[in-house]
């Protein structure tokens, strides 16, 4: 929500920033001096006229509105405004508004009408405006271009020499697409610009050669940069062998990248200068901002407030630097003095320490680097910029990322849905709950990978898996299933290879693992790999290799290494664990058969995902959000109304504090009934005697309750008998790293004790939903067990999906539980619920474009 305290970042079709906010009064001269730049073509196209200057009558009435039936949205580069877009409500209470921008001349063709139009629409929606009107001259075709460009479905009339648009402003998929589709390109390219630069100026590298600043300048100089360096020195004419300038302004050089290793306080200037220069972002190494606490805190926000005015992008601060290895950039902004090979992964660290380190071990280990982005702090450029750039990157076909928290969840997650289809994603995401994620559920780690697998993202633990799973993703092909051929000289390493095999869920072929013995010579041990990666019946296959005694094999039998490319050359992935030998390039090799096996589990996965076709959003009848806020609003929520808002029905229940009472309601809900213990976690409690079933009369009714109250209370609750089914649990969490999330399981206090529950991450999809019901160790239970029927598995299916649209409308709804939910062959039946509730806030990844 945008409001005069909350101004917002956006980013242009040319990935600059500036920032957009409700008009104020104060900004009465800003509007006249950006009239005054205006050519007399983009006067006329607005105003109809000449318009030579704006009369006071109309400047008071443009700055001057009540932020509901008028409003008005400014865009401002720096400290000018450049562009204002504004809707007037026509006549009290209608549900049209007049809809109309200005953008200065040397903004236009700079996306800034359709950022307008977003915050405009989201704005008057909120008032109860659902249609926009605009009138607009022929000769306009980019005004023309915004409105039919956007998606809406836009109604033209031409009259009186004017073009009449009208058009509904609530969002469709086609608004939707288009939006997430400026997004997209808007933050790849604010991204690219920062990885090829055509001139990078350094600040803070000193002359002794000692320092941050002098070592990133060395590695940039080092590593081949193929544009321009600007040292910038106070006083110094050469640093490390380049010319130096007292600012980067003053070299005469474009420079789209500034590398900051300066103290805090001198940040500031540095952000002038670069500016100045014409950068278009920055790369800032220093540390002592939001890590060192609330002053520093306080500093970053002034470094990206500053930066974003200026129309830059920040990395960082407190990172480890920015590379590139195509040749034809061969950028090192690192404190990394040697890159690995160039290669096909992109790799994103979180954290400056933990980059180096990364870094290092890629390149022992072989697996070539597209490009490479320390985020440090993260203040500014998140992983999802990274994911938006190299979606579209030529030279990126895996994407590595180190996650500490995530700044945007559930973007995160649509942005992985759609790019992992392309482009493999692994993650290493901690599971540790930093400072100022809340205090929420944390979810263990079998949860939090099966929300990453939900958007076919590889969740790896270690540093180690990391780089096992990329090596294996950047050299060999996807295996096409789950059938493993084992083939190796020991019966000790063909055995463990199968054992874990199945411990990772992979089927070892028939015919494996296939052991040639110890005595086997190289061309044996090549025929069987070569005969198992051909076998119809194997999907991947696992190399293994002891090395034989001494003396037993002559040389010429003993190179086994030459039989893997033979084998990878089939078209199916190989792993390999050779104890002794090197294994060829191009075949991942592992030191442990686990190892190995493990990371093609993982790529196995993935590739599972992509077979499968992606979940729709299904259409819902019986939703009516508003009934559901409705439902909130109340001093306490009301959690059948909610539910009943969605589709959902509830069996109805009764509060009774006494038999007398119990009897009246059980005569009112019809016989027989249940009686239950009033207190949340004893109302399915049956096997504490807290739960009473089958009361048929008011004496059975009379006498359960004298029984049940002295142990659980007189409080107790009144509910007519439904027929029995598996008992079922649905509940919504807001996760503090993932945003909401619904989880299914089968109720019973062993499942509950084993956390025996499946996530996944809102929206949920007609897909996502179908998992959460098969996925808990419990699920046989619902299709048929020991002779059962199998429950109604649609009917848990479709409420789920409720759940799910529930969590994604009500931002109120911190969580929600419903327990029991009983499934049977002929339906469900939700037997109780609890809600709980919080100050609603905006939810990320919603509304229109911002930073």
């Amino acid at each position: 929500m945008t409001t005069v305290e909350q101004p917002v970042d956006v980013l242009l079709s040319d990935g600059t920033t500036v920032q957009l906010r409700q008009i104020r009064p104060a900004d009465a001269p800003a509007i006249v001096a950006m009239h005054a730049r205006f050519s007399e073509r983009t006067r006329y196209l607005r105003y109809f006229s000449p318009y030579p200057r704006i009369p006071e009558r109309d400047l008071q009435r443009f700055v001057n509105v009540d932020h509901r039936d008028r409003e008005a949205f400014v865009v401002l580069a720096g400290d000018r405004i450049v562009a204002v877009g504004r809707y007037e409500r026509l006549g009290p209470g209608s549900p049209e508004a007049e809809v109309a921008f200005v953008v200065e001349d040397a903004y236009q063709g700079r996306g800034i009408g359709s950022v307008l139009l977003e915050h405009l629409a989201d704005a008057a929606r909120r008032f109860g405006i659902v249609h926009f009107v605009a009138e607009v001259l022929p000769a306009n075709g980019a005004m023309l271009r915004v409105f039919s460009d956007f998606g809406y479905q836009v109604q033209r009339q031409y009259a009186d020499g004017v073009v009449h648009l009208n058009f509904p402003i609530a969002p469709t998929e086609a608004t939707l697409a288009v939006q997430r589709g400026r997004e997209h390109r808007t933050e790849a390219r604010s991204i690219a610009r920062l990885l090829a630069p055509r001139g990078i100026a350094v600040y803070g590298a000193s002359t002794t050669g000692q320092g941050v600043g002098a070592a990133l300048l060395g590695h940039l100089r080092d590593g081949g940069f193929t544009g321009a360096i600007v040292p910038v020195h106070p006083s110094a004419a050469i640093v490390a062998g380049l010319p130096a300038y007292p600012s980067a302004a003053g070299a005469g050089i474009d420079v789209d990248l500034a590398v900051v290793a300066v103290a805090p306080e001198a940040v500031p200037e540095v952000v002038a200068d670069a500016a100045r220069a014409g950068a278009h972002g920055l790369a800032v190494i220093s540390a002592g901002f939001a890590e060192s606490g609330a002053a520093g805190a306080a500093v970053q926000r002034a470094l990206v407030r500053a930066a974003h005015l200026a129309g830059m992008r920040v990395i960082g601060p407190n990172c480890l630097g920015i590379a590139n290895t195509d040749p034809a950039v061969r950028l090192n902004a690192t404190l990394a003095p040697v890159l690995p090979a160039p290669g096909r992964v992109g790799i994103f660290s979180q954290s400056g320490a933990f980059g180096v380190a990364l870094l290092a071990e890629a390149s022992r280990r072989g697996l070539g680097l597209s490009s490479f982005v320390s985020a440090g702090n993260r203040a500014d450029v998140s992983g999802n910029d990274l994911l938006q750039y190299w979606q579209d990157d030529p030279g990126t076909d895996v994407i590595a990322l180190y996650l500490e928290t995530f700044g945007n969840p559930r973007k995160f997650a649509r942005l992985a849905r759609r790019i992992g289809r392309s482009k493999p994603i692994v993650a290493l995401a901690s599971l540790a709950r930093p400072p100022g994620l809340g205090a929420g559920p944390a979810l263990d780690a079998a949860a939090v990978s099966a929300l990453f697998a939900q958007s076919g993202v590889i969740r790896v633990d270690t540093v180690a898996e990391l780089l096992d799973v990329g090596v294996l993703l950047a050299h060999q092909p996807l295996p096409a299933g789950r059938r493993v051929a084992v083939v190796g000289n020991s019966s000790a390493l063909t055995g463990l290879a199968a054992t874990a095999c199945a411990a990772q869920g992979l089927t070892v072929a028939d015919g494996s693992p296939h052991d040639v013995g110890p005595r086997a010579g190289a061309v044996e041990y090549a025929a069987a790999l070569a005969a198992s990666a051909a076998d119809e019946r194997v999907d991947a296959v696992v190399a293994v290799f002891a090395p034989p005694l001494p003396g037993q094999l002559t040389d010429s039998e003993a190179d086994f290494t030459a039989a893997l490319p033979d084998a990878a050359a089939v078209g199916k992935p190989v792993v390999a664990t050779f104890l002794a030998g090197r294994v060829p390039v191009g075949v991942p090799a592992y030191p442990s058969v686990e190892e190995a096996v493990r990371a093609l589990a993982r790529v196995t996965t993935y590739a599972d995902w992509l077979r499968r076709p992606p979940g729709v959003l299904p259409e819902l009848g019986r939703v009516d959000r508003a009934a559901g806020q409705a439902a909130l609003r109340a001093d306490r929520p009301d959690p059948a109304g909610l539910l009943r808002a969605y589709g959902i029905d509830m069996v109805e229940s009764a509060p009774a504090c006494s038999a007398e009472a119990a009897v009246v309601a059980a005569e009112r809900l019809g016989w027989p009934v249940a009686l239950k213990a009033a207190a949340p976690g004893l109302r399915h409690r049956l096997d504490l005697g807290a739960v009473r079933l089958n009361l048929a009369d008011p004496a059975a009714l009379r006498r359960a309750y004298a029984e049940l109250a002295p142990v659980f209370g007189t409080d107790v609750l009144i509910q007519p008998m439904v027929p029995p089914g598996v008992a079922c649990v649905v509940e919504l969490v807001e996760d503090p790293a993932f945003g909401p999330v619904v989880g299914f399981g089968l109720g019973g206090v062993a499942t509950e004790l084993l956390g025996d529950r499946a996530w996944r991450a809102v929206p949920l999809t007609d897909r996502d939903a179908a998992e959460l019901v098969d996925e808990p160790r419990a699920a046989p239970l619902l299709r048929g067990h020991r002779g059962a029927a199998p429950v109604d598995r649609a009917a848990l299916i479709d409420l789920l999906l409720r759940v799910g649209r529930l969590a994604d409308e009500q931002p109120r709804v911190r969580s929600l539980t419903l327990n029991p939910v009983l499934a049977r062959p002929d339906g469900i039946s939700v037997l109780h619920a609890g809600v709980r509730t919080g100050v609603e806030t905006p939810r990320p990844d919603t509304g229109p474009r911002r930073l």
